[in-house]
């Protein structure tokens, strides 16, 4: 199964939500304007009354003449044969493009966690030299998807890979965000590309997220660094950049715990992370990804700000784009930070992670099929 349809059936409640939100915009102007009588033809002018003649004298009947058959001319319209019918009867429906119609979209596209100012400018430019144009549904998703790729297409950007040794790739983001199973994946697509990887697992009060990391690291052939439950974390990340330098790795990543952005103390300890690693490299990390749950919705907005603040993040790894209908949200947060969107993920599988698409994601989340 190609990446896209899986992507789109997936990403089912977000499309689902988009494409019946169309339909019904679009049906309910078209039925207002099925419903308005046409305007009546003007009565005919009522024809004068004859007049009284003087009477003729009958003149003298004619010898009949003989009876000739002419053609009868066809009047009646040719009846339409069976493709006609049917692309008549399959006619999707249309209403014109006015200031209500847009109303409805951008109320529908806010819904779906796209944000006000995006939701304002998609439709805006959707209708630049449309106005009063008569749409289908079908139309709009193309138009919307054609928009919202123009939209990302800046921020479509897979991890950039330097020539430093060892490259420190940094991986934050709240509880639960899937940060764990991101880096597995991540380092397990590396490692096939050739890439030699250490992981080291710094969320070191959460055994479970260790004990995913080792079973990721066995199926991927990675080696994976661990300290005793409760270690100082940014400890075991100075270390894990001493024993990648000597061993020649070209990536270390670095998990993190779970952080609430609202919770200053778990937030100084990422910071202490960062400040001890550029002990050992001034540059390092080189990339800081921040994962985020698209099922948070606009609170994804908020998570970027505050962790941008404390560790500068570089790009975005979004999970979980098949369990929300809030799939919008990534159109928002590329639109207002313009970070790069790395990957995106929709299940639990290796090859559930893959490169940002923008034209892939935005067929998907209106629910329009890949040409």
């Amino acid at each position: 199964m190609s990446f896209f349809k899986k992507l789109k059936d997936r990403m089912l409640r977000s499309s689902s939500k988009i494409d019946e939100g169309l339909d019904a915009i679009i049906e309910e102007g078209a039925g207002e304007a099925e419903a308005t009588p046409p305007a009546s033809a003007p009565e005919p002018a009522p024809a004068p009354e004859p007049q009284p003649q003087p009477e003729a004298k009958p003149a003298p009947e004619p010898a009949p003449a003989p009876i000739r058959v002419e053609p009868v001319a066809e009047t009646s319209a040719p009846k339409p044969g069976f493709l006609g019918r049917l692309v008549g009867r399959s006619a999707e429906p249309r209403r014109a493009l006015d200031d209500e119609m847009l109303e409805s979209l951008e109320e529908l596209l806010i819904a779906s966690d796209m944000g006000v100012d995006i939701a304002l400018r998609v439709t805006a430019n959707m209708a630049e030299g449309r106005h009063g144009k008569m749409m289908s549904a079908s139309d709009i998703k193309r138009l919307l998807a054609a928009e919202i790729t123009r939209v990302m297409e800046p921020v479509a950007r897979p991890l950039p890979i330097y020539p430093k040794k060892p490259q420190v790739v940094l991986v934050v983001g709240v509880n639960g965000s899937g940060k764990t199973t991101t880096i597995g994946k991540l380092a397990s697509q590396f490692k096939a590309a050739g890439k030699s990887v250490v992981i080291a697992a710094g969320d070191t009060f959460r055994a479970a997220a260790v004990e995913q990391l080792q079973v990721w690291g066995q199926r991927a052939g990675v080696p994976v660094l661990t300290a005793p439950e409760g270690s100082d974390p940014a400890a075991l990340a100075y270390d894990a950049m001493g024993r990648a330098e000597a061993e020649g790795a070209d990536l270390l990543m670095i998990d993190t715990a779970g952080r609430l952005q609202n919770r200053a103390d778990l937030m100084e300890e990422l910071a202490k992370i960062v400040r001890v690693i550029r002990k050992k490299d001034p540059d390092a990390p080189h990339n800081t990804i921040l994962v985020l749950d698209a099922t948070t919705g606009q609170n994804a907005l908020s998570q970027v700000e505050t962790f941008q603040k404390l560790a500068d993040v570089s790009g975005l790894v979004m999970t979980k784009l098949d369990g929300t209908a809030k799939g919008g949200v990534l159109v928002a947060l590329a639109d207002r930070f313009g970070l790069p969107i790395h990957a995106i993920g929709v299940g639990e599988q290796i090859d559930d992670l893959q490169p940002f698409d923008p034209e892939e994601f935005a067929n998907a989340l209106v629910g329009l099929d890949q040409s």
